[in-house]
């Protein structure tokens, strides 16, 4: 290695480890102190920003930039419509985003980013709501701003108490908390959390529909109450659900045959030929309606320990077949 270079430093393991440990008690003091400070003002800007017919526009520099991008789509996804737009971009034409409809989210640890300071004014003048959040009341932003949130910290993480690091853990923390109580007053569900995620998780279980991933038209297996026992079997093997249902001239379910019947008759050691469909049907099966929750008939099949049924239309009729593995390539199990 050349005389200049100087080699990487291996940090001691014991100085790492008490280092993150540190940073972790110095962010959750951070968050813990917040506690104490949220009373009217936090109130307030609950009350302004539901008050409003526009978005709420969240803005802030370096870290706490980062940080409003998180806070802003956190707001949209739980029913508070928000976008970021970047201080310095505002300042050169991205300010005509923003309305006297909307709120103004200004995030700053000192609360003196001097991008944020220029357009403050311009704000105040164009009749925006304010909130800082920052760490000083004194501060520029506070002292133009309708509503000051507290976002203070007594110091960061970071050993050299430079780097925003408990300072933005705050800033975060208290966004959510802003987000959660929003979302609350505005009585929010899991439903509409589920429209704003259709490709998630949750959004496929809260709004894949029966109708959405069942089998239907020639695909759903069914015959009538007097078809013979073979051709009640070669319509079970041709439509391979495992099951046929069995309906009547006005296509009502009257009864299922399984895979699970077909097994105790044979070891009954019943004369399967002179059957009829009628004769060997089960009564009652359980169905599930095509416009209920694909979710919903997962979990009548789990408690009922079977793994097809049978759909109905608003008329009670049959329109469809399900089982786990139609549920399963939808991703709702």
């Amino acid at each position: 290695m050349p005389s200049h270079v100087t080699p990487p430093l291996t940090p001691l393991p014991q100085r790492s480890i008490a280092l993150a440990q540190e940073t972790l008690e110095i962010e959750a003091a951070a968050i813990s102190g917040l506690k104490n400070r949220i009373g009217e003002a936090f109130a307030q800007a609950v009350a302004l920003v539901l008050a409003i017919q526009g978005r709420v526009v969240v803005m802030g520099m370096g870290k706490s930039g980062h940080i409003g991008r998180k806070i802003a789509a956190t707001l949209a996804s739980t029913g508070t419509p928000a976008m970021f737009v970047h201080p310095a971009e505002a300042s050169h034409g991205d300010l005509g985003m923003v309305t006297a409809a909307d709120l103004v989210l200004a995030i700053s640890n000192s609360g003196e980013s001097q991008e944020l300071a220029i357009i403050l004014p311009l704000l105040k003048r164009l009749g925006t709501p304010i909130v800082a959040m920052t760490g000083s009341a004194q501060s520029t932003m506070a002292l133009h701003a309708d509503v000051w949130l507290d976002s203070a910290v007594d110091k960061e993480a970071c050993p050299l108490n430079l780097a925003p690091t408990a300072s933005t853990t705050a800033q975060l923390a208290l966004g959510d908390a802003l987000a959660v109580a929003l979302l609350d007053a505005r009585g929010f569900r899991a439903e509409d959390f589920a429209r704003s995620h259709p490709g998630g998780t949750l959004g496929r279980k809260l709004l894949t529909l029966v109708s959405d991933v069942m089998r239907s038209g020639d695909a759903v297996p069914h015959v009538p109450p007097q078809a013979g026992f073979s051709d009640l079997m070669r319509e079970m093997s041709a439509k391979g659900l495992g099951a046929t249902a069995i309906v009547d001239s006005d296509h009502r379910v009257l009864g299922i045959f399984t895979d699970g019947d077909l097994r105790r008759l044979v070891e009954s050691g019943a004369d399967l030929r002179a059957k009829t469909a009628q004769d060997v049907m089960h009564l009652s099966p359980w169905t599930v309606a095509s416009r209920a929750l694909a979710v919903d008939a997962a979990d009548l099949m789990e408690s009922k320990r079977i793994t097809s049924v049978l759909v109905l239309d608003d008329e009670n009729r049959l329109c469809g077949a399900l089982n786990s593995n139609d549920l399963m390539r939808a991703k709702v199990i």
